[in-house]
Protein backbone atom coordinates (compact mmCIF):
# COMPACT_ATOMS: atom_id res chain seq x y z
CA UNK A 1 0.00 0.00 0.00
CA UNK A 2 1.16 3.36 -1.15
CA UNK A 3 1.06 6.15 1.90
CA UNK A 4 1.49 9.72 1.96
CA UNK A 5 1.90 9.51 5.60
CA UNK A 6 3.17 7.57 8.19
CA UNK A 7 1.22 7.43 11.64
CA UNK A 8 -1.90 9.47 12.61
CA UNK A 9 -2.50 10.00 15.85
CA UNK A 10 -6.01 10.86 17.73
CA UNK A 11 -6.38 11.53 21.05
CA UNK A 12 -7.27 14.60 23.85
CA UNK A 13 -5.85 17.78 22.91
CA UNK A 14 -4.92 19.54 25.78
CA UNK A 15 -2.73 22.28 27.36
CA UNK A 16 -0.10 21.41 30.00
CA UNK A 17 0.27 23.52 33.32
CA UNK A 18 3.32 21.71 35.10
CA UNK A 19 4.48 22.87 38.18
CA UNK A 20 6.74 20.99 40.76
CA UNK A 21 5.27 20.21 44.45
CA UNK A 22 5.68 17.93 47.32
CA UNK A 23 3.77 15.04 48.73
CA UNK A 24 2.46 17.53 51.11
CA UNK A 25 0.68 19.92 48.80
CA UNK A 26 -0.98 16.51 47.27
CA UNK A 27 -2.23 15.50 50.25
CA UNK A 28 -3.65 19.04 50.87
CA UNK A 29 -5.26 19.03 47.66
CA UNK A 30 -6.80 15.59 48.07
CA UNK A 31 -4.88 14.31 45.32
CA UNK A 32 -4.10 10.60 44.03
CA UNK A 33 -0.24 10.26 43.65
CA UNK A 34 0.97 9.12 40.72
CA UNK A 35 -2.97 9.25 39.05
CA UNK A 36 -4.82 11.26 36.24
CA UNK A 37 -7.77 12.45 37.68
CA UNK A 38 -10.56 14.10 35.36
CA UNK A 39 -11.73 17.46 37.24
CA UNK A 40 -14.28 19.82 36.20
CA UNK A 41 -13.90 23.78 34.70
CA UNK A 42 -14.65 25.14 37.98
CA UNK A 43 -11.77 22.71 39.62
CA UNK A 44 -9.96 23.57 36.76
CA UNK A 45 -10.35 27.36 37.50
CA UNK A 46 -9.15 27.09 40.86
CA UNK A 47 -6.12 25.32 40.21
CA UNK A 48 -5.46 27.56 37.60
CA UNK A 49 -5.81 30.57 39.79
CA UNK A 50 -3.47 29.07 42.73
CA UNK A 51 -1.03 27.94 40.31
CA UNK A 52 3.00 28.81 41.24
CA UNK A 53 5.72 29.52 38.63
CA UNK A 54 4.09 26.74 36.13
CA UNK A 55 5.47 26.12 32.73
CA UNK A 56 2.70 25.90 30.02
CA UNK A 57 2.95 23.72 27.20
CA UNK A 58 0.95 22.20 24.48
CA UNK A 59 0.07 18.50 25.39
CA UNK A 60 -2.61 15.69 25.69
CA UNK A 61 -0.93 11.82 25.16
CA UNK A 62 -1.12 11.17 21.84
CA UNK A 63 0.01 14.41 20.49
CA UNK A 64 2.70 13.92 22.66
CA UNK A 65 3.56 10.73 21.09
CA UNK A 66 3.01 12.06 17.42
CA UNK A 67 5.41 14.98 18.06
CA UNK A 68 7.77 12.36 19.18
CA UNK A 69 7.34 10.22 15.78
CA UNK A 70 7.81 13.56 14.09
CA UNK A 71 10.96 14.20 16.07
CA UNK A 72 11.91 10.93 14.84
CA UNK A 73 12.12 12.41 11.11
CA UNK A 74 8.95 10.04 10.37
CA UNK A 75 5.88 11.82 8.47
CA UNK A 76 3.18 12.34 11.20
CA UNK A 77 -0.26 14.00 11.79
CA UNK A 78 -2.88 14.48 14.33
CA UNK A 79 -6.30 14.55 14.74
CA UNK A 80 -7.96 16.25 18.05
CA UNK A 81 -10.18 19.46 18.85
CA UNK A 82 -9.22 22.56 20.84
CA UNK A 83 -11.70 25.66 21.54
CA UNK A 84 -11.22 28.69 18.93
CA UNK A 85 -9.53 30.55 22.11
CA UNK A 86 -5.79 31.72 22.96
CA UNK A 87 -4.73 28.41 23.87
CA UNK A 88 -6.28 25.89 21.35
CA UNK A 89 -4.33 28.63 18.58
CA UNK A 90 -1.23 27.57 20.81
CA UNK A 91 -1.52 23.88 20.33
CA UNK A 92 -1.97 24.05 16.76
CA UNK A 93 0.31 26.14 16.49
CA UNK A 94 3.41 24.22 18.47
CA UNK A 95 2.00 21.37 16.57
CA UNK A 96 2.26 22.74 13.36
CA UNK A 97 5.85 23.78 14.09
CA UNK A 98 7.43 20.61 14.98
CA UNK A 99 6.42 19.43 11.30
CA UNK A 100 3.18 17.47 12.56
CA UNK A 101 -0.03 18.21 9.88
CA UNK A 102 -2.84 19.49 12.05
CA UNK A 103 -5.82 20.54 10.59
CA UNK A 104 -8.92 19.73 12.90
CA UNK A 105 -11.49 22.25 13.29
CA UNK A 106 -11.27 24.81 16.33
CA UNK A 107 -14.38 24.12 17.89
CA UNK A 108 -16.56 27.63 17.89
CA UNK A 109 -18.98 26.98 20.50
CA UNK A 110 -18.77 24.69 24.27
CA UNK A 111 -15.94 24.54 26.71
CA UNK A 112 -12.71 25.95 26.70
CA UNK A 113 -9.49 24.64 25.04
CA UNK A 114 -8.58 21.56 27.92
CA UNK A 115 -5.95 21.59 30.55
CA UNK A 116 -4.07 18.92 32.13
CA UNK A 117 -2.50 20.18 35.42
CA UNK A 118 0.77 18.04 36.41
CA UNK A 119 2.47 18.29 39.54
CA UNK A 120 6.01 16.85 39.83
CA UNK A 121 6.59 15.44 42.89
CA UNK A 122 10.99 15.51 44.25
CA UNK A 123 10.89 11.36 43.10
CA UNK A 124 10.15 11.74 39.48
CA UNK A 125 6.45 11.31 39.77
CA UNK A 126 3.52 12.98 38.12
CA UNK A 127 0.23 13.77 39.52
CA UNK A 128 -2.37 15.16 37.08
CA UNK A 129 -5.92 16.83 36.93
CA UNK A 130 -7.09 16.84 33.68
CA UNK A 131 -10.00 19.06 32.58
CA UNK A 132 -10.80 17.61 28.96
CA UNK A 133 -12.76 20.86 27.84
CA UNK A 134 -12.88 20.79 24.24
CA UNK A 135 -11.19 17.82 23.11
CA UNK A 136 -14.12 15.63 24.41
CA UNK A 137 -16.12 17.15 21.54
CA UNK A 138 -14.53 15.24 18.89
CA UNK A 139 -16.80 13.60 16.67
CA UNK A 140 -16.61 11.05 13.81
CA UNK A 141 -17.12 14.34 11.77
CA UNK A 142 -13.48 15.47 12.23
CA UNK A 143 -12.03 12.18 11.45
CA UNK A 144 -10.78 12.87 7.74
CA UNK A 145 -11.28 10.09 6.16
CA UNK A 146 -8.51 10.61 3.32
CA UNK A 147 -6.07 12.03 5.99
CA UNK A 148 -6.43 7.99 7.93
CA UNK A 149 -6.13 6.17 4.69
CA UNK A 150 -3.39 7.79 3.83
CA UNK A 151 -1.30 6.67 6.97
CA UNK A 152 0.40 3.09 7.10
CA UNK A 153 -0.05 3.42 11.29
CA UNK A 154 -2.88 4.84 13.11
CA UNK A 155 -1.97 5.21 16.86
CA UNK A 156 -5.60 5.73 19.25
CA UNK A 157 -5.59 7.12 23.09
CA UNK A 158 -7.38 5.12 25.60
CA UNK A 159 -8.43 8.82 27.20
CA UNK A 160 -10.57 8.78 24.79
CA UNK A 161 -13.09 6.58 25.39
CA UNK A 162 -14.51 8.92 28.38
CA UNK A 163 -16.89 10.16 25.98
CA UNK A 164 -19.45 8.59 23.06
CA UNK A 165 -18.27 10.84 20.54
CA UNK A 166 -14.69 10.42 20.64
CA UNK A 167 -15.61 6.63 21.01
CA UNK A 168 -17.41 6.52 17.80
CA UNK A 169 -14.67 8.89 16.36
CA UNK A 170 -12.10 6.45 17.67
CA UNK A 171 -14.23 3.35 15.70
CA UNK A 172 -14.39 5.51 12.38
CA UNK A 173 -10.65 5.78 12.39
CA UNK A 174 -10.26 2.32 13.04
CA UNK A 175 -12.58 0.78 10.61
CA UNK A 176 -11.14 3.15 8.06
CA UNK A 177 -8.03 2.36 8.34
CA UNK A 178 -7.96 -1.23 8.59
CA UNK A 179 -9.65 -1.01 5.13
CA UNK A 180 -6.83 0.82 3.93
CA UNK A 181 -4.70 -2.19 4.99
CA UNK A 182 -2.83 0.09 7.95
CA UNK A 183 -2.34 -1.13 11.54
CA UNK A 184 -4.10 0.28 14.29
CA UNK A 185 -2.84 0.81 17.61
CA UNK A 186 -4.20 1.66 20.97
CA UNK A 187 -2.46 3.10 23.99
CA UNK A 188 -4.11 1.75 27.69
CA UNK A 189 -3.08 5.45 29.04
CA UNK A 190 -4.36 5.17 32.57
CA UNK A 191 -5.05 2.11 35.26
CA UNK A 192 -7.43 4.18 36.02
CA UNK A 193 -9.20 4.88 32.65
CA UNK A 194 -8.42 0.40 32.05
CA UNK A 195 -10.66 -0.01 35.35
CA UNK A 196 -13.29 2.31 33.88
CA UNK A 197 -13.35 0.40 30.46
CA UNK A 198 -12.05 -3.05 30.83
CA UNK A 199 -14.57 -5.01 28.70
CA UNK A 200 -14.56 -2.68 26.29
CA UNK A 201 -10.86 -2.66 25.86
CA UNK A 202 -10.73 -6.50 25.73
CA UNK A 203 -13.77 -6.34 23.47
CA UNK A 204 -11.57 -3.86 21.15
CA UNK A 205 -8.72 -6.48 20.85
CA UNK A 206 -11.11 -9.04 20.41
CA UNK A 207 -13.01 -7.86 17.71
CA UNK A 208 -9.64 -7.05 15.45
CA UNK A 209 -10.23 -3.12 15.92
CA UNK A 210 -6.68 -2.85 17.39
CA UNK A 211 -3.42 -4.58 16.30
CA UNK A 212 -1.10 -3.13 18.53
CA UNK A 213 -1.15 -2.46 22.22
CA UNK A 214 0.82 -0.38 24.57
CA UNK A 215 0.53 -0.68 28.41
CA UNK A 216 2.43 -0.15 31.57
CA UNK A 217 2.71 -2.81 34.29
CA UNK A 218 0.03 -1.36 35.89
CA UNK A 219 -2.18 -0.82 33.10
CA UNK A 220 -1.68 -4.41 31.89
CA UNK A 221 -2.15 -5.91 36.13
CA UNK A 222 -5.40 -3.68 36.13
CA UNK A 223 -6.81 -4.93 32.34
CA UNK A 224 -6.88 -8.92 33.36
CA UNK A 225 -7.60 -8.12 37.14
CA UNK A 226 -4.17 -9.85 38.74
CA UNK A 227 -1.36 -9.29 40.92
CA UNK A 228 1.01 -11.23 38.41
CA UNK A 229 2.20 -9.88 35.01
CA UNK A 230 3.44 -13.00 33.64
CA UNK A 231 -0.64 -13.51 33.91
CA UNK A 232 -1.50 -10.26 32.20
CA UNK A 233 1.25 -11.43 29.59
CA UNK A 234 -0.08 -14.98 28.97
CA UNK A 235 -3.67 -13.04 28.58
CA UNK A 236 -1.92 -10.63 26.05
CA UNK A 237 -0.57 -13.52 23.95
CA UNK A 238 -4.07 -15.51 23.62
CA UNK A 239 -5.81 -11.88 22.47
CA UNK A 240 -3.78 -12.28 18.86
CA UNK A 241 -2.48 -8.79 19.04
CA UNK A 242 0.88 -7.46 19.70
CA UNK A 243 1.33 -5.87 23.44
CA UNK A 244 4.28 -3.49 24.42
CA UNK A 245 4.57 -3.38 27.90
CA UNK A 246 6.61 -1.18 29.66
CA UNK A 247 7.97 -1.78 32.90
CA UNK A 248 9.61 1.43 34.01
CA UNK A 249 13.64 0.32 34.65
CA UNK A 250 13.30 -3.22 33.82
CA UNK A 251 12.43 -2.17 30.06
CA UNK A 252 9.78 -3.77 27.99
CA UNK A 253 8.37 -7.16 27.10
CA UNK A 254 6.72 -7.70 23.26
CA UNK A 255 4.35 -10.19 23.24
CA UNK A 256 2.84 -11.41 20.07
CA UNK A 257 1.26 -14.88 19.82
CA UNK A 258 4.23 -17.47 21.40
CA UNK A 259 7.00 -14.68 20.83
CA UNK A 260 8.14 -12.93 23.82
CA UNK A 261 10.87 -10.22 23.64
CA UNK A 262 12.48 -8.68 26.35
CA UNK A 263 13.98 -5.20 25.62
CA UNK A 264 16.56 -3.24 28.40
CA UNK A 265 16.14 0.42 29.32
CA UNK A 266 18.00 3.56 27.97
CA UNK A 267 20.47 4.18 30.54
CA UNK A 268 19.84 7.83 31.94
CA UNK A 269 21.39 10.67 34.06
CA UNK A 270 18.80 11.44 36.25
CA UNK A 271 15.45 11.20 36.82
CA UNK A 272 13.36 14.47 36.71
CA UNK A 273 9.94 13.88 35.39
CA UNK A 274 8.15 10.73 34.32
CA UNK A 275 5.29 12.88 32.28
CA UNK A 276 5.36 11.46 29.08
CA UNK A 277 7.52 8.67 29.39
CA UNK A 278 4.57 6.17 28.00
CA UNK A 279 3.89 8.55 25.30
CA UNK A 280 7.52 8.94 24.20
CA UNK A 281 8.45 5.35 24.88
CA UNK A 282 5.26 4.83 21.65
CA UNK A 283 6.77 6.93 19.82
CA UNK A 284 10.27 5.43 19.55
CA UNK A 285 8.32 2.45 18.73
CA UNK A 286 5.90 4.06 16.39
CA UNK A 287 8.69 5.33 14.56
CA UNK A 288 10.78 2.00 14.47
CA UNK A 289 7.64 0.52 12.76
CA UNK A 290 7.14 3.08 10.31
CA UNK A 291 10.73 2.29 8.98
CA UNK A 292 10.41 -1.56 8.91
CA UNK A 293 12.40 -2.55 12.23
CA UNK A 294 12.10 -5.36 13.98
CA UNK A 295 10.84 -5.61 17.38
CA UNK A 296 14.07 -5.29 19.52
CA UNK A 297 15.07 -1.95 16.96
CA UNK A 298 11.72 -0.90 17.83
CA UNK A 299 12.30 -1.33 21.35
CA UNK A 300 15.23 0.27 21.34
CA UNK A 301 14.18 3.60 19.59
CA UNK A 302 11.53 3.30 22.09
CA UNK A 303 13.33 2.87 25.34
CA UNK A 304 15.99 6.14 24.20
CA UNK A 305 12.86 8.37 23.76
CA UNK A 306 11.63 7.52 26.72
CA UNK A 307 14.89 8.14 28.46
CA UNK A 308 15.05 11.41 26.87
CA UNK A 309 11.86 12.64 28.16
CA UNK A 310 11.80 11.84 31.89
CA UNK A 311 15.50 14.18 32.27
CA UNK A 312 13.63 17.13 31.77
CA UNK A 313 10.03 18.38 32.68
CA UNK A 314 7.54 18.15 30.48
CA UNK A 315 6.60 15.26 27.94
CA UNK A 316 8.16 16.68 24.77
CA UNK A 317 11.39 16.15 23.73
CA UNK A 318 13.88 19.22 24.03
CA UNK A 319 16.10 17.34 21.64
CA UNK A 320 16.00 15.94 18.07
CA UNK A 321 15.39 12.03 19.01
CA UNK A 322 16.45 11.20 15.11
CA UNK A 323 20.01 12.88 15.77
CA UNK A 324 19.83 10.90 19.62
CA UNK A 325 19.25 7.82 17.47
CA UNK A 326 21.96 8.17 15.93
CA UNK A 327 24.73 9.17 17.89
CA UNK A 328 23.11 5.84 20.01
CA UNK A 329 23.86 4.19 16.57
CA UNK A 330 20.08 3.37 16.23
CA UNK A 331 19.44 4.33 12.72
CA UNK A 332 15.73 5.25 12.10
Amino acid sequence: MSAALDVLGLGNSLIDIIAQTDDAYLSAQEMAKGAMTLIDEDRAEALYAARQNPRIVSGGSAANTIVGVASFGVKAAYIGKVKQDELGETFGRDLRAVGVGYTTALAAHGPATGRCFVYVTPDGERTMNTFLGASTYLSPDDVDEALVRSARFVYLEGYMWDRPAAKDAFRKAGRIAHAAGASVSLTLSDAFCVDRFRGEFIDLMRTGVVDTVFANTDEALSLYETTHLHEALDAFAAEGVCAVVTRSEKGCVIVQGETRIEAPAHPIAKLVDTTGAGDLFAAGYLAGLARGATPAHCADLAALAAAEVIQHLGARPQTSLRELAGKAGLAV
